[in-house]
């Protein structure tokens, strides 16, 4: 008798029960929307929304880690630091092209995580999210060190030279290295799309959801959560290095363990587990503290705790759940 083989369901990588040809369409919106609005908005919009597409390029390293793997981590800011001062003292120091920072930083950090990872395979649940929050913290502390100094600048960091558009395009500073990082964005989570559907990713959440059972099916879990660590931290780290180039400054106070807190809300608020639900994190990182300060300079801190308290009572598995949730409905009345 031939037995019934359930397919295994591909992850949501975008919206799932969306007809093929709406989400293509969709997808051809977005993309076009995204190379105009440099034309349309003043050059200070035009960098915040760099920011938030590097911010979620970290948010992205990060929910590989978390959202695919299971493994929790406080210290991201250090992989980001890591990240923007190599292509500081790249730059600076060795006159190198910014465009040959970013994968260097990105493999820099791939070997940090990795050997980060490799003691932190001791650890799991919050004894791991204690380690990766004192690495955050000492990270600062560190760059800040006399024998470093000489490279890192010490307190007052490293001033970075921001590139001109090549080739004579007619565009500022701000309006390329916003198409610069829109490129790698896209090409890091189409990179992250592929491989949470192929084989190594459903090793990777089968750690997350049964370790014990994926040990049993042969997954060999030191290596796979080693190599994540690793692949989460390069995200990370080519993140830090855009972030230096586009802000053209880096300093040790700018990355804080208030950064990896910034980060991890992201993570939530754009959906664990979700691809593009990192843009959104990305940029209620970045939006939403300003906001919040500008609806009241004395009570910042409570106004955003509302906000976030109320995205979380109405998005509880992110914005790429509730968007997953209305698409479901969509499809259902159309039926």
């Amino acid at each position: 008798m031939k037995e019934n083989v359930t397919p295994t369901p591909k992850l949501d990588v975008a919206t799932d029960v969306l007809p093929n040809a709406w989400r293509r369409a969709a997808i051809v919106a977005a993309l076009i929307a995204a190379l105009a609005l440099p034309f349309v908005l003043k050059s200070f919009a035009v960098f915040q929304l760099t920011m938030a597409m590097i911010y979620a390029m970290a948010i992205l390293g990060l929910n590989l880690l978390t959202g695919f793997n299971g493994q929790f981590s406080l210290g991201h800011s250090a992989f980001f630091a890591v990240g923007a001062y190599t292509a500081a003292i790249m730059i600076e120091s060795f006159g190198i092209d910014y465009y040959w920072t970013l994968p260097a930083a990105g493999l820099i950090c791939f070997a940090f995580g990795f050997l980060f990872g490799l003691p932190a395979l001791r650890l799991e649940g919050v004894y791991l999210a204690l380690a990766t929050f004192a690495l955050g913290i000492a990270m600062p502390q560190i760059l800040k060190s006399t024998p470093l100094e000489p490279w890192t600048g010490g307190v007052q960091g490293i001033q970075v030279t921001k590139p001109d558009a090549p080739f004579d395009l007619p565009l500022t500073s701000d309006q390329w290295l916003y198409y610069v990082s829109l490129a790698i964005g896209l090409i890091l989570a189409v990179g992250a799309a592929n491989l949470v559907n192929s084989r190594s990713g459903r090793a990777m959440i089968a750690i997350r959801d049964n370790p014990i059972a994926a040990r049993a099916m042969g997954v060999n879990i030191s290596l796979y959560k080693t190599l994540t660590f690793g692949l989460s931290a390069f995200y990370t780290g080519v993140a830090g290095a855009l972030s230096a180039v586009v802000v053209s400054f880096v300093a040790p106070d700018s990355f804080t363990f208030v950064l990896s807190i910034g980060l991890f809300v992201g993570l939530v608020v754009g959906g664990v587990g979700s691809i593009w639900g990192a843009l959104f994190g990305g940029l209620f990182v970045l939006f939403v503290p300003n906001f919040a300060d500008q609806i009241s300079k004395g009570l910042a801190g409570a106004v955003y705790g509302v906000i976030l308290l109320l995205l979380i009572y109405v998005m509880p598995s992110g914005a790429a759940g509730l968007i997953r949730l209305i698409a479901r409905q969509v499809a259902i009345n159309r039926r």
